[in-house]
């Protein structure tokens, strides 16, 4: 039971988190983080762990508009990224997370520990399994690694989709239709960014009809809402 409630708190504090990402998402401004503990309270691990969860999307808003992050957000993000070192046995996705949030750091606050100015370069994980991975299994990692779908990033991980835009599409509508939205809202969040979509996917629609259905979950919006940003950001290019 207890770890249930934990369990149970700790979704509530992702959720509370990426409301916040999503409301400075719509209007420019901080991450205010009101939704989480404080980082000075004795139980304070849980504000780490919805921001581990969470991962680099955390300071998503700074990087795209881009705007410097708040103190406390900087703070509480990189005394995640320095609490959560991947194991020698994690999974690629943990330590493709870690390398978003290690790189992102390094952009927002490039000083952290002694790094020359512009000094943003991060050593990157393996990626070499998602080239041979099925169009289901990529689209699902594509979906846990969203956070690396951002513009101007040429990660491994990028690459890989961006070699496979239709095979990322197929991904996108069996998601619909399984009524998975946070995958579906994942992967509608890369191929916002990736050339050879087909036309008849109707991307927008797409996205407006996740947005519909599975919206009232914060981490859904927030995807949506990326893609929103990324998508009008291109257009202007």
């Amino acid at each position: 039971m207890e770890q249930s409630g934990t369990s149970a708190l700790l979704q509530g504090a992702v959720q509370d988190l990426a409301s916040d990402v999503v409301s400075a998402l719509r209007g420019g401004d901080h991450v205010r983080m009101s939704g989480t503990e404080t980082v000075d309270d004795p139980e304070g691990s849980l504000t780490l762990a919805a921001v581990r969860v969470l991962g680099a999307d955390l300071l998503l808003p700074h990087v795209l508009f881009p705007t410097p992050p708040a103190p406390e957000a900087l703070t509480v993000f990189s005394r995640t990224v320095e609490a959560f070192p991947p194991r020698p046995d994690a999974a690629p996705t943990v330590r493709w997370s870690h390398w978003a949030m290690t790189r992102t750091l390094r952009r927002l606050d490039p000083h952290p520990d002694g790094a020359a100015d512009g000094d943003d370069t991060v050593p990157q994980p393996d990626a070499g399994w998602l080239d041979a991975a099925s169009w289901q299994v990529l689209t699902h990692q594509l979906a846990v690694l969203a956070p690396l779908a951002v513009p101007g990033e040429d990660c491994a991980v990028t690459l890989a989709a961006r070699r496979r835009p239709v095979d990322v599409a197929r991904g996108f509508v069996r998601a619909v239709r399984r009524r998975d939205w946070q995958q579906a809202a994942g992967a509608g969040r890369w191929l916002t960014l990736l050339d050879g979509v087909p036309d008849t996917l109707g991307l927008e629609a797409g996205l407006d009809f996740v947005e519909l259905m599975g919206g009232g979950d914060p981490r859904v919006a927030l995807q949506v809402q990326a893609a929103r940003v990324m998508r009008v950001a291109g257009a202007l290019v």
